[in-house]
């Protein structure tokens, strides 16, 4: 088994729906490698007892912490919970996470059908080398 990188982001309106949702797969996230920001992580943890690695809050520079891990090829899978209907006081700073792991050919789930999706691939247990083509390799 290959050890993800997981990142995990929630809107203020969303950050239930993610904790719900990391609870009811906390058995298939528990042996990759979870970072969040701040308030999401801090949350998540007191739900699920899982370990992970806490960034800033988003506003606070924790998306750009994620962004700068998707940059470096140091996260593998960005969960990231958006609420569509709220206009947020830091959304430059959403935009460009979203940007970046579209760049970067990081997997992005921004909803839960997505994420159930994600989490459930093949792909989560073996090496996927991020920009080559899915079958062109071992």
């Amino acid at each position: 088994m290959v050890v993800k990188r997981i990142g995990l982001v929630a809107h203020d309106a969303r950050k239930a729906d993610l904790v719900d949702w990391v609870k009811a797969r906390r058995d298939l996230l528990a042996p990759h490698s979870l970072i969040a920001t701040g308030t999401t992580g801090g949350a998540l943890r007191d739900a699920t007892g899982l370990e992970i690695e806490c960034m800033k809050s988003g506003p606070l520079g924790g998306d750009s912490q994620i962004g700068a891990r998707i940059a470096e090829g140091k996260l593998d899978i960005l969960v990231f919970f958006t609420d569509p209907l709220s206009a947020l006081p830091h959304d430059v700073d959403v935009k460009a996470l979203t940007r970046l792991a579209t760049l970067y050919n990081t997997v992005l789930a921004c909803n839960r059908a997505t994420a159930d999706y994600v989490i459930e691939s093949p792909y989560l247990l073996r090496e996927y080398r991020h920009g080559e083509l899915p079958g062109t390799y071992e």
